[in-house]
């Protein structure tokens, strides 16, 4: 099969491979959230809240505690903000990435912020604890500070396996990012902040809308280049 001149097998591996995954995930992160989402609308409780806050109790310490305090931070509105402004400015004006990367980006972010807030306030969920200083405030579900790191680094991994670094540096940046975004989502519970679902939510929500992007960009990407053809 072919589009005017452009023979599909001249699309990347790594493209289809990407397109074909992240469609798997796609069905798995949505399924996931409407079945939690179903009970937490009928305010039923799950067993596997008790279960993970009983085992991040017995892990807890105030030296660890105060490590998750840091790390939160990397998933704040602020941080992020500030983050995704630098990040966009680079893909636009310095970087040799085709715009087309500045623009899903940051629709990327802008997209996931109102994502976020929309499903907060239609579940309304109450945290288990309500803590400022964490940004512990507002409903629970799904957990910002998980949807939004996941949709940031997860986009700057995406990036990095798609840049001409050696497969060596794309591996370890690419884990790097990947470790970032979970610690910031895990560091929720120990903060006391959000339950488990909260946080396996915002997860399966940012993965979502991350995929969605990514799957937009390689499809645009890939129109432009048959169009150059």
């Amino acid at each position: 099969m072919s589009f005017k001149g452009l023979q599909l097998s001249d699309v990347p591996k790594s493209s289809w491979i990407l397109i074909i995954a992240g469609l798997l995930t796609l069905f798995t992160t949505a399924f996931l959230f409407l079945e939690m989402g179903e009970e937490v609308l009928e305010q039923e409780t799950f067993m596997i809240d008790q279960t993970a806050q009983n085992i991040v109790s017995a892990l807890n310490t105030d030296v660890l505690q105060s490590i998750m305090g840091l790390i939160t931070e990397a998933g704040s509105v602020s941080w992020l903000t500030a983050g995704a402004a630098v990040i966009t400015v680079y893909l636009l004006f310095f970087s040799s990435f085709s715009r087309w990367n500045a623009v899903y980006f940051a629709v990327n972010m802008i997209g996931i912020s109102i994502i976020t807030t929309v499903f907060k306030n239609f579940f309304s969920r109450q945290r288990p604890e309500v803590l400022a200083a964490y940004d512990g405030t507002g409903y629970s579900f799904p957990s910002g500070h998980a949807t939004g790191a996941v949709t940031f680094y997860g986009f700057l991994a995406y990036l990095v396996i798609r840049s001409t670094l050696a497969a060596v540096w794309k591996w370890l940046l690419g884990t790097l990012l990947t470790l970032a975004a979970l610690l910031v989502a895990v560091s929720r519970m120990f903060l006391d902040v959000h339950y488990f679902t909260d946080v396996l939510a915002g997860i399966s929500v940012g993965l979502f809308w991350l995929l969605i992007c990514i799957i937009a960009l390689e499809l645009t990407l890939w129109n432009k280049y048959r169009r150059q053809i």
